[in-house]
């Protein structure tokens, strides 16, 4: 039989590593800025040096100065204005009716029966394709661009929102229920705060798909507008003007991300 080992090494403390940080993610501050510097002083490098035709695309030091043009002509202005109108219109509307879908649709089961099958169908159509149709129904104005904003928006959201709500846990709610408390209630305090995290992220790729659709209608159809700006520059052959224009609009993007994370730090905060 073999010898049992010593009680004192059993006692004995044995320090083992810690395997539990992975997949934890640190702030990485600067990292961001760095990599925007290498990528931006190696086009103006290659820029200068010859290696970029500057017709094909512009050094950065030619849109930064083609924007400082447009800004004191005012004319960036204009389009800036009449894009954010438009965006901020279609989006809101969009998103209000999506939501009330959403909701419903995760609710009722009348709703769910009648409205999933129609946002699954009509969901996959490309909403830039019915913009000549929403042209000859509500003219070549606004309500023509603003409409195939919230079109665009409106599916999204309310597929999102439903889904955040069927991800709510029912145990919370059969609970309420047996300690009798209202719908409404429930509503209010148990399925929207549960279902706010998913709706917030959706809020995220709506607002890509808003300004996508921006841009693609008015380049379509429009006298005024970032999107209108960056075709008359490009049919032109002004590169400096047309990446000035995309400059404009990853700036614009970037303003909407921020603004949504402070609105999602603010309705989570009891997280």
């Amino acid at each position: 039989m073999a010898d049992l080992p010593h009680s004192g090494t059993l006692g004995a403390a044995r320090e083992i590593a810690f395997r539990g940080g992975g997949f934890v993610l640190t702030p990485q501050r600067g990292a961001a800025f760095l990599a925007f510097v290498i990528v931006i002083g190696g086009w103006q490098i290659a820029s200068m040096v010859g290696l970029i035709s500057p017709i094909f695309l512009p050094s950065p030091a030619s849109i930064v100065t083609a924007l400082y043009d447009l800004a004191a002509s005012g004319i960036l202005w204009l389009h800036i204005g009449v894009s954010l109108r438009r965006i901020v219109v279609g989006w809101t509307v969009g998103t209000a009716c999506g939501l009330c879908a959403g909701l419903a649709i995760g609710i009722w089961s009348l709703s769910r029966a009648i409205g999933l099958p129609l946002v699954s169908a009509l969901f996959p159509i490309p909403k830039i394709a019915l913009l000549p149709l929403l042209i000859l129904w509500l003219g070549i104005g606004e309500a023509s661009k603003i409409t195939t904003i919230a079109l665009g928006v409106f599916f999204p959201t309310a597929i999102a929102t439903f889904s955040a709500v069927d991800a709510v846990p029912r145990n919370l709610i059969r609970m309420a229920q047996s300690f009798n408390v209202p719908p409404v209630a429930i509503l209010r305090k148990i399925v929207l705060p549960g279902a706010l995290p998913g709706i917030l992220s959706g809020f995220r790729i709506t607002a890509s798909i808003a300004l996508i659709l921006l841009v693609s209608a008015e380049m379509i159809g429009a006298e005024h507008g970032i999107g209108a700006f960056i075709l008359q520059a490009g049919n032109l052959m002004q590169t400096d003007q047309l990446l000035a224009g995309v400059v404009i609009l990853s700036l614009l993007g970037l303003l909407i991300g921020t603004a949504l994370s402070r609105l999602e730090k603010w309705l989570l905060r009891w997280r």
